[in-house]
């Protein structure tokens, strides 16, 4: 079966470039449908891009990450591209990015834009920022990418499916890579080539107020993926703490005892909550594998990821 495709452009305030944004992928993948994702446009995008070909779907609620969401519990394509509507990308680059997708070499991939960005498309703290955010990434979840930012991704139905998002803004590009790493899916990083935008279109992204977002991101997600790591390593600092004022209150200030004392017992009930929530989120974690296993009937045609397709057996009767 031949796999079916989705172009999904979340936009706000893209009324000068959606419609070449629209025309381009049209020519580069005739097969798909292009749907944009309007979201809270007041330079009338949405009709731009109705007018250009493109179905349009209203997402209500501020924010990038929503318009994520969204296209992710609307999207019906067996693959799904997402690609920003400002003009930054390649549509040419976009059979690339589908390529691992179809071949069950990838759950999701990645433009990774860095190795091809032209002149000027980079301004020099977002450049920074994106390394800056990798590098913590890569430290922390043990991993090894170079772009984490980037508007341009591919999704298998599979994953589409299966990946939660909860995050309301920019910081959904780092949402999407912690949850593909913490759920096990395989992401690929393919080179693509990256511009400035046109003259009169501006970028919505803040250096340091999106920054931020996406490093409080990151801590979140490893609290609640993490724990015990988390609260392991705090009830050590405060073990630690305790200890310290419970020997200087020994050695030299008494009054320094109760607080020791305080503080190893608190050290004791911080790791114990970091064991329970890690025991919990282990279950969960089964529960979860089991649920992701294709039932009797089900299949994913256009991402092969080693599962066979399990047809039903055929009843066998006997002769009384």
């Amino acid at each position: 079966m031949n796999a079916t495709v989705e172009v999904a452009i979340p936009c706000f305030n893209e009324a000068r470039t959606v419609a070449k944004v629209v025309h381009d992928f049209r020519r580069v993948l005739p097969e798909a449908r292009i749907v944009v994702y309007d979201n809270c446009s007041t330079d009338g995008t949405g009709e731009i891009a109705r007018g250009a070909g493109a179905e349009v779907r209203k997402v209500n609620r501020p924010g990038k990450g929503f318009a994520v969401q969204a296209i992710f519990e609307q999207s019906r394509g067996d693959l799904v591209l997402m690609v920003d509507g400002d003009d930054t990308y390649e549509a040419e680059d976009a059979r690339r990015l589908l390529e691992p997708l179809l071949n069950g070499d990838a759950d999701m991939t990645v433009g990774s834009r860095l190795e091809q960005a032209g002149d000027g498309a980079f301004r020099q703290f977002h450049r920074l920022g994106n390394r800056f955010l990798a590098g913590l990434l890569n430290s922390i979840f043990k991993a090894s990418f170079r772009d984490i930012l980037s508007g341009y991704r591919g999704f298998s139905r599979y994953f589409l499916e299966n990946v939660p998002l909860i995050t309301s803004g920019f910081e959904t590009e780092t949402e999407l890579v912690l949850q593909s790493l913490e759920l096990g899916f395989t992401v690929r990083e393919v080179p693509v080539r990256y511009r400035s935008r046109p003259a009169g279109s501006a970028s919505k992204l803040r250096t340091f107020r999106d920054g931020w977002h996406i490093v409080m991101t990151m801590l979140i997600l490893l609290r609640d993926h993490r724990p015990l790591l988390v609260f392991g390593s705090a009830g050590s600092l405060v073990g630690l703490a305790g200890a310290g004022a419970w020997i200087l209150g020994v050695t030299h200030y008494p009054e320094l005892r109760p607080a020791g004392v305080a503080l190893a017992t608190l050290a004791v009930v911080v790791f114990l909550a970091g064991l329970i929530l890690n025991t919990v989120n282990t279950r969960f974690r089964e529960v979860q594998s089991l649920l992701r296993r294709p039932k009797v009937g089900t299949r994913y045609p256009s991402i092969p990821r080693g599962r066979p397709e399990v047809e039903e057996p055929e009843p066998v009767y006997q002769e009384r």
